[in-house]
């Protein structure tokens, strides 16, 4: 992530923060927002490079002679390869036919403690998605002591068409936001961030339900926890990348500010600083390093 985007990303979770004192725990919250807001902003500004290269442009400029690679940095380990939505979505996905009365749709979001569900027909195709808010239309007006006059109808006008539906199919927003298994995860949460949803139906490429990821689901994917970072760093970084025993070394991490401790060549202080600040979720590093 550069420096930019996670000024960006910071500066968002700030505009989010409470005026009363935080709570204990609160601090954290707020750091794990910062990183997941930052990945987002990632995906979305490689998203905006590739269109831009998909439109044409200026020819690249050319590569430049290859720099003569450290034996050390050689044998690294290749990262471990990005998320994709068919690693964190739920399968099955509950769902319900487009005849389905509204009753039933209430009753089956409160059985199942979820907030939407994909609506589909006979061959799983998905149709759109009925949330709470859909069925809250239809409620409020059944609850109304009285009709409102003309007045109050076109104010109100959007509330009253979706509350005449009877059924999954005539309460439900369409066409519904979905997702590929094959996605990374970043796109999805990109995706489910701009669309404000908390649930996304997955769809293979016939448009048929194959699972629902939702928004915990797609931030703890993007947000790994520090005992992941840590692990990532003693191994692809300090033994397969250079060479060196972990157990030599004290890393610790905590909501992604690594600290290192330990004895190393001066030369490749700078180059494991370096490499270990390139992981993704990394925050900060605290160089506590003795150069020998």
């Amino acid at each position: 992530m550069s420096d930019f985007e996670r000024h960006a990303a910071a500066k968002e979770a700030r505009r989010a923060m409470p005026t009363r004192p935080w709570a204990p725990d609160e601090e954290r919250r707020q750091e794990i927002l910062r990183r997941y807001l930052g990945a987002v902003a990632h995906a979305a500004s490689s998203e905006t490079s590739e269109r831009a290269a998909g439109r044409g442009g200026p020819a690249p400029p050319e590569a430049a002679p290859k720099a003569t690679t450290p034996p050390h940095l050689e044998q690294q380990a290749p990262a471990p390869a990005p998320p994709r939505v068919r690693d964190v979505m739920n399968v099955p996905a509950v769902s319900v036919p487009g005849d389905m009365p509204y009753l039933d749709v209430a009753h089956t979001l409160a059985h199942e403690h979820v907030s939407a569900v994909p609506v589909v027909d006979a061959e799983d195709h998905v149709l759109g998605v009925v949330s709470e808010s859909d069925l809250l239309a239809k409620a409020a007006v059944k609850a109304a002591p009285h009709p409102p006059g003309p007045l109050g109808r076109l104010r109100e006008h959007h509330l009253y068409e979706k509350s005449r539906g009877e059924t999954a199919a005539t309460l439900m927003t369409y066409p519904a936001v979905t997702v590929r298994p094959g996605d990374l995860v970043a796109d999805a949460a990109w995706t489910s961030a701009r669309s404000r949803l908390k649930r996304l139906p997955v769809t293979d490429h016939h448009g048929r339900l194959v699972g629902v990821v939702s928004r915990i689901d797609l931030l703890r994917a993007l947000v790994r926890n520090d005992a992941d970072i840590r692990e990532e760093i003693t191994s692809r970084i300090i033994r397969q990348g250079f060479l060196l025993d972990p157990g030599a070394f004290e890393v610790t991490v905590e909501n992604g500010v690594v600290t290192v401790r330990g004895e190393l060549d001066g030369e490749l202080v700078p180059k494991l600083l370096e490499s270990i600040r390139g992981i993704e979720d990394v925050v900060d590093v605290v160089d506590y390093l003795r150069t020998t």
